[in-house]
C-alpha cells in the first residue's frame, strides 16, 4: 500500500490554507516548530505530542552483531535511537475507529 510522502512543503501549504497566515508565514511556522522538535530530540528530551504520540530518544549500548552474508562478526558502537510511540488516539485513526470513552491516551 503505497501512500503519498508528505512533505514541509505540504505541511506549510496546510497550515497557509487552514490558519491563514501568508506562505512566508506559514513557512517560518513549520520550520520553527520542526526546529524545536529537534533540538529537543537532540538533547535527549522527549517530544509528546497530545492524541499524537511521543517521540522518545534512547541509548543503545555497545554489541556484537553478524553480517549476514558472510556470517562474520562485528563490533557495533553504542548509539542513540529515536523511537515513535503513537497515542491511543492515532492508532485508532489510522485503524479507521475512534478513540472511545474508556481508552486512556498514553502519549
Amino acid at each position: 500500500m503505497a501512500g503519498k510522502t508528505v512533505t514541509r512543503a505540504d505541511l506549510t501549504e496546510a497550515v497557509y490554507q487552514q490558519v491563514g497566515l501568508s506562505r512566508t508565514e506559514s513557512a517560518a511556522l513549520v520550520e520553527t516548530v520542526l526546529s524545536e522538535i529537534c533540538a529537543c530530540l537532540a538533547s535527549g528530551e522527549t517530544v509528546k505530542l497530545s492524541s499524537f504520540g511521543s517521540f522518545v530518544v534512547r541509548d543503545k549500548g555497545k554489541r556484537v552483531g553478524r553480517n549476514p552474508k558472510t556470517g562474520v562478526e562485528v563490533a557495533i558502537e553504542p548509539r542513540r535511537v529515536m523511537v515513535f510511540k503513537p497515542s491511543n488516539v492515532l492508532k485508532a485513526r489510522i485503524n479507521g475507529g475512534s478513540a472511545g470513552d474508556d481508552e486512556v491516551d498514553d502519549a
